[in-house]
């Protein structure tokens, strides 16, 4: 058995409120939260997330590691074709 009067009030049923809207209600110790993000508006969830490339990391990674994407096929055939005039 839980000791008493230790553990703080429990709420089944705490509103989970962002930009003025209940958007899910959950368990916790308080019965409202408010939140910036969630998973109904958070980039990465709903499909909207774009790749920041900063000062071409992206492409400075992939092309360390050897992993192909569209830009490296098209260097690799542009070589070949410089490659091939010489």
């Amino acid at each position: 058995m839980p000791k008493s009067e230790i553990h703080p009030k429990w709420y089944p049923d705490a509103k989970v409120i962002c930009n003025g809207e209940v958007v899910m209600t959950t368990g916790s110790t308080q019965p409202e939260l408010h939140v910036d993000v969630w998973s109904g508006n958070h980039p990465f969830f709903t499909g909207t997330q774009k790749i920041l490339d900063t000062e071409g990391r992206v492409d400075r990674f992939m092309k360390k590691y050897g992993m192909g994407s569209a830009n490296s096929a098209k260097s690799k055939e542009q070589k070949e074709e410089k490659d091939s005039k010489k």
